[in-house]
């Protein structure tokens, strides 16, 4: 047996106490959808939305704000890029088929002149 015990085993860490009282409060108060989570760090406020902690106020809430409506903004604008080539791939294929239609038919004229 060591003189000052065996510092590899380390003490027993004790219990620790809780402050909300799951038999008081009902346990699906607590996780239901509708409770919101602030999270308070100096002078940032944090709210947790949709697996992501979300500034509340000060600079860094209006620069996430901004960045929201720009993320907004570029998914419309692609939106409509996509559209917009959708329209000119259509044309290509309008334009290439009517193309096509008139050398058939300009050859159809030709061959007729022939006989």
């Amino acid at each position: 047996m060591p003189l000052f015990g065996n510092k590899f085993s380390p003490k027993r860490t004790p219990i620790r106490k809780s402050s909300i009282d799951l038999v008081k409060n009902n346990v699906q108060d607590l996780v239901s959808e509708g409770r919101v989570v602030y999270l308070n760090l100096g002078d940032q406020k944090f709210k947790f939305d949709d697996g992501e902690w979300i500034p509340e106020g000060g600079e860094q809430g209006s620069i996430h704000k901004t960045k929201q409506k720009l993320k907004k903004k570029l998914h419309e604008v692609e939106e409509e890029n996509n559209m917009l080539k959708l329209k000119y791939e259509m044309m290509l294929n309008m334009l290439t088929e009517a193309t096509i239609q008139k050398q058939e038919r300009e050859e159809l004229d030709v061959y007729s002149k022939k006989k």
